[in-house]
């Protein structure tokens, strides 16, 4: 763990504070991560489901010893589940008391205008801070040690909903109409992720670093799955990625990205496979590939696909 108040001393340093999470970064990856760090930026990752965009962030937040705090977008998210809301229980529960209370409240008051003036004080309580109930959004300004906020495939939300997150991602600040502008006590890590389900607005995109995440290297592939599958033997992990590597060339709806690579290899250890074969690749092909249409793509394949990721082994 990092202390908190001290910007990271290097790229390396964060490639090797991601990899004490679990996380195998690439440079880039490292790179971004470090530059948001040093100049208070969010960072857009962009790139296919499953390569580890989401996982970024809960490495980071374990790296730093920091809360994570996660908005999941949706169609139709707002300001309600994204920002804040009143708590309508309470302001009600107090408006019963004021009334019980009215007495109270006006004794003295010989004129209308002073009437007035003090149900007014009491109608600032209403919308007082103590009547908020924080979202995601809010809850991220309001840590004293800082977090990480994930906004997580923002691309599944409105396009209207980006204009919410403007102010937080350039200022660091809310701007509440009831109370003024909230702002954060200490800078969040911002994480924003899309799968690319629509394209995003350039005020949004100019307010990040952008950074995209794909398929990763055969030598990257084969670090995480040592680093999340220990026990599999090297000469196993070549084999398991030079054949994922292989029905990546194929026009499928869904390729498999690490997140099915790492159940994959899992799997494999599970039957206490100790090489591929083309039965063992038929009979757990379902864990890589989540359509019936792209099975069946690639059964006619998997002997070829099989050999040439042992071929690979041996002269990798």
């Amino acid at each position: 763990m990092i202390d908190n108040n001290r910007p990271t001393a290097s790229i390396e340093a964060v490639q090797s504070g991601l990899a004490s999470a679990g996380y195998i970064a690439s440079r880039q990856i490292a790179t971004a991560v470090y530059l948001a760090e040093r100049i208070e930026k969010p960072i857009l990752v962009e790139g296919p489901a499953g390569v580890g965009k989401t996982e970024l962030a809960k490495a980071i937040a374990a790296w730093r010893g920091l809360k994570m705090i996660r908005l999941q977008c949706y169609e139709g998210l707002d300001e309600a589940k994204a920002l804040y809301e009143w708590k309508y229980a309470k302001q009600l529960l107090y408006t019963q008391i004021l009334k019980d209370k009215l007495g109270e409240v006006l004794g003295g008051a010989e004129t209308l205008p002073q009437a007035l003036a003090r149900l007014h004080d009491f109608g600032d309580v209403f919308f007082s801070k103590e009547f908020v109930e924080p979202r995601p959004l809010l809850q991220a300004l309001e840590q004293p040690n800082g977090c990480v906020l994930l906004v997580d495939e923002i691309d599944k939300s409105d396009a209207e909903f980006e204009s919410l997150l403007l102010e937080i991602l350039s200022d660091f600040q809310i701007t509440i109409p009831e109370l003024g502008t909230v702002v954060a006590l200490s800078p969040p890590t911002v994480i924003l992720t899309s799968n690319g389900e629509r394209d995003l607005g350039d005020a949004l995109k100019r307010r990040c670093l952008h950074l995209h995440i794909g398929f990763p290297e055969q030598k990257l592939e084969e670090r995480i799955i040592e680093s999340r599958v220990p026990g599999i033997s090297q000469a196993m992990r070549r084999q398991i990625v030079g054949f994922i590597n292989e029905i990546r060339t194929l026009d499928l709806k869904k390729l498999p990205s690490v997140s099915e690579t790492i159940d994959w290899a899992r799997v494999l250890v599970l039957l206490q496979a100790s090489e591929l074969n083309p039965d063992v690749v038929r009979d757990t092909l379902n864990v890589l590939l989540k359509y019936e249409a792209d099975i069946e793509a690639t059964l006619p394949q998997v002997a070829s696909f099989v050999h040439k990721a042992e071929h690979q082994n041996v002269f990798g």
